[in-house]
């Protein structure tokens, strides 16, 4: 039997991290190179425009972001700024990881 080897071949990563995260290439040697999630208050977003709730949520380091059509028609959230938020998951104020998933129920304007 005879086995080919495949020279030449290159793989790589992409490391998508919020901004201003230190990597572990850029933390201090003697750092330890993970550090657990930071726990928030999590901010009301209802009855605000999708895309706002998103920059929102965002900004208060949120970023494991989860959407739903809130009719039930699972329709997908394409222009976010068509959208207004009905409810959240977990509710507003609860304190939670910022690695925690929240998500955003929606309707369109239009609905």
């Amino acid at each position: 039997m005879q086995l080919k080897s495949l020279a030449g071949v290159a793989l790589t990563a992409v490391v998508l991290a919020p901004a201003g995260a230190a990597l572990a290439s850029d933390a201090d040697p003697g750092a330890p190179v993970a550090t657990a999630a930071a726990s928030k208050r999590l901010p009301n977003v209802v009855g605000m425009n999708h895309q706002a709730a998103q920059d929102k949520l965002q900004s208060h380091g949120f970023y494991a972001l989860r959407e739903r059509d809130c009719t039930g028609r699972g329709r997908a959230l394409v222009w976010d700024r068509n959208w207004k938020v009905q409810r959240q998951s977990p509710r507003a104020g609860k304190r939670v990881s910022t690695n925690r998933t929240i998500t955003l129920c929606s309707v369109k304007y239009t609905d």
